[in-house]
């Protein structure tokens, strides 16, 4: 019986530190989710590539121009 409380604590007590979680990074955002490692926003349009015309997105582009 005692180990059948201890199992529910120990349940609702995740529970509570994984929804205050959730709740926190909805409410303070950190930077890294509105934009890549380059500064690029994650909701970028593809560009258009000038010979070809492809489509390309813009990290890509950056990559290519950086060198890797």
């Amino acid at each position: 019986m005692l180990l059948k409380h201890i199992t529910q604590i120990y349940v609702a007590l995740v529970s509570a530190v994984s929804v205050g979680a959730l709740v926190y990074v909805y409410a303070f955002p950190p930077e890294s989710m509105f934009k890549s490692r380059e500064g690029v926003p994650h909701f970028t349009p593809k560009v258009m590539h000038p010979e070809t015309g492809e489509p390309l997105s813009v990290g890509e582009l950056i990559r290519h121009y950086r060198g890797d």
